[in-house]
């Protein structure tokens, strides 16, 4: 009996250790909309990407081209393995359809971070893609 409460706490430790070394950024999409005009065809999407501390993602892609705004805290970025800036509250980026986000992460250790982007792709697209 002993050894199996011993087990249990042990796989317990090493499932919330696993949840606190987990700092991927959370995105939240806001909304999408048709767009007329020079964009006719196109669409819109606004996107809240949240980081916490230690927050990241992965190497991705977007489907249309991105401008970024960060709203809160300091952003570690680059493109297509660029040497990456830091991008502080109040700054925006650009990324160009198709180009590889090599890195999206907090830059400032212990406090959260956010960022706004708008990306404009053909309808029905997803927010990101893989490599």
């Amino acid at each position: 009996m002993l050894l199996w409460k011993m087990i249990l706490a042990a796989a317990a430790l090493k499932g919330r250790k696993a949840c606190a070394q987990s700092a991927d950024a959370r995105v939240r999409e806001i909304g999408k909309q048709a767009l007329s005009g020079p964009f006719a065809g196109m669409e819109a999407s606004l996107v809240e990407v949240s980081y916490p501390p230690g927050g990241r993602s992965a190497e991705h892609r977007h489907p249309g081209f991105i401008v970024g705004y960060v709203l809160e805290g300091q952003i570690r970025f680059a493109i297509n393995h660029e040497t990456p800036r830091v991008l502080l509250r109040g700054e925006m980026f650009y990324e160009p359809t198709g180009a590889l986000h090599s890195t999206s992460e907090n830059a400032q250790p212990g406090m959260p971070a956010k960022i706004l982007a708008f990306m404009v792709a053909p309808p029905g697209s997803p927010v990101v893609e893989g490599k």
